[in-house]
């Protein structure tokens, strides 16, 4: 996310968002004309090969590298719960997927639709013997960096797509993952209809209309708040809200966890809160008894929300964003 999601990793996110912004634009442009340019050249661009004539294609992953898969790939098997996310969205179920980011299972807003699907491990942390048995035939491998993984997977199989280079946001992602299944018109169409479902959802919020909207993981050290281009803020600002002045700030990540002293720059008019581990939750709780916490005027005026961590803190896909749209209405619709 992450931007946000993959907290060890943010500094060497931010680091490469210019690199980044270059791969995510090579991947929307191949994602983009894999329909439209299909009897091009597939060594050009990731674009969809003649499927006549060729079972396979080669499609360009999030790093630029072309990769050939299988033209129908049949046995997929997801690294990240964004990929596992993109495919569920796309009605495909997957042979092998791994648990979401900081649990030991998947996400619960996932959880019925993965009963019965092998888990091969942790998120980016694949147990290769499953993986094995799962005879993938495509593995998505999310924003994975580490080489040796990497090298790992491509034994089991050629077909492993890197699909998230470490700047790119749900849509872009989506996308590239839409073209690697051979369903991007299908990735579109989700894409736009829930554009136009978050547009006519923050007109419906009768005074809460454009309320600035505060957007908080509660760390085992304290609060951080998310950037605009974050995931959750994405879908705010999609639905017409808009964020506190403390918190208008460029950028896909989330700012260093925030003393009691900086409480204040948590603040809007409503509150939404997560966490994402035991500790953090630990913490939450401890601070909401807290002179400073209860001076909040989010928290005063009874517009503090506690939401999923393991949905609002993530890099995000096509079904979570649904999940947070769903959440922001239900709790602006309420007063």
């Amino acid at each position: 996310m992450t931007l946000h999601s993959r907290p060890a990793r943010t500094a060497a996110r931010r680091a490469a968002q210019a690199v980044a912004a270059l791969g995510a634009a090579t991947l929307l442009l191949t994602a983009c004309g894999s329909d439209s340019d299909s009897g091009k050249s597939s060594g050009d661009k990731a674009g969809k090969a003649d499927t006549a004539s060729s079972q396979t294609r080669t499609v360009k992953d999030a790093t630029g590298k072309a990769v050939e898969i299988p033209a129908e790939p049949k046995r997929i098997v997801t690294l990240t719960q964004e990929d596992l996310d993109a495919v569920l969205a796309l009605d495909i179920k997957p042979v092998g997927i791994t648990n979401g980011q900081g649990l030991d299972k998947p996400p619960a807003y996932l959880a019925d639709k993965v009963e019965g699907i092998n888990v091969v491990g942790n998120l980016l942390q694949p147990v290769m013997d499953k993986v094995v048995a799962a005879k993938p035939d495509l593995i998505l491998a999310g924003d994975m960096q580490d080489e040796q993984v990497l090298k790992q997977l491509r034994e089991i199989t050629p077909a492993t797509l890197v699909t998230m280079a470490p700047a790119d946001d749900w849509k872009l992602f989506f996308r590239g993952v839409g073209n690697a299944v051979n369903k991007l018109d299908a990735a579109n169409k989700f894409i736009t209809d829930h554009e136009a479902a978050a547009k006519a959802a923050g007109e419906k919020l009768g005074k809460n209309k454009g309320a600035e909207v505060s957007i908080v993981r509660w760390n085992p050290d304290g609060p951080s708040w998310m950037e605009n281009k974050q995931f959750a803020s994405g879908v705010a600002l999609e639905m017409g809200l808009k964020r506190p002045k403390s918190q208008d700030k460029d950028g896909n990540a989330h700012t260093p966890s925030l003393s009691l002293e900086k409480i204040n720059e948590i603040d809007g008019d409503w509150l939404f809160l997560s966490t994402l581990t035991s500790d953090g939750e630990k913490a939450l709780k401890d601070v909401q008894s807290k002179p400073a916490y209860k001076e909040l005027g989010a928290v005063k005026n009874g517009q503090a929300v506690t939401v999923d961590g393991s949905v609002w803190s993530t890099r995000g896909g096509p079904l979570a964003a649904d999940v947070v749209l769903g959440d922001y209405v239900k709790a602006l619709s309420a007063k």
